[in-house]
């Protein structure tokens, strides 16, 4: 059995790979570029606001929180309304609020909050982030659609008069 071929990349043709190669190091330099961005924004919020050690991470569940929010507006308005030049999303999306975001941090305030003898905090912080961050993904979403769909009706009522 063979696996299937994409019929817009010829791989026996050089020129063809060598396009592939290129594209994915001009990804992987927009992802990497905007990570930096995002974790120093992530380190930012964290200088700022500090939490002591035991004590619940709201800065964390806070900056999780926002980075749902605004990927939910990102990518409302990239996918619905604004043609975005190919590096857009994965500098921002993936790279800005992926390093932003800190879904690995909170695991590890939820290992620290259970060692502490925090298990009650650790769970209501391991719950707590999961529905924030659908919430804020599913507004960020929301509200923007919304948001867009009253500019577009405000511009067509002022074309019709």
């Amino acid at each position: 059995m063979t696996e299937p071929v994409d019929p817009d990349v010829d791989l026996s043709d050089a020129r063809q790979r060598r396009e592939l190669r290129r594209s994915h190091y001009r990804v992987l330099a927009a992802v990497a570029a905007g990570g930096m961005i995002g974790t120093a924004a992530r380190y930012g919020a964290a200088l700022l606001w500090p939490t002591a050690a035991g004590a619940f991470p709201w800065t964390t569940l806070g900056v999780n929180a926002v980075g749902c929010l605004v990927i939910g507006v990102f990518l409302v308005v990239v996918s619905e309304t604004w043609t975005a030049p190919g590096w857009v999303r994965p500098f921002f999306a993936t790279g800005v609020l992926g390093g932003f975001t800190t879904f690995s941090t909170y695991c590890v305030d939820i290992q620290r909050l259970v060692s502490a003898g925090h298990p009650g905090p650790a769970l209501a912080y391991l719950a707590g982030t999961v529905a924030a961050a659908l919430v804020a993904v599913t507004a960020g979403t929301w509200i923007t659609r919304r948001v867009l769909a009253a500019g577009m009706a405000r511009r067509a009522a002022r074309r019709a008069r």
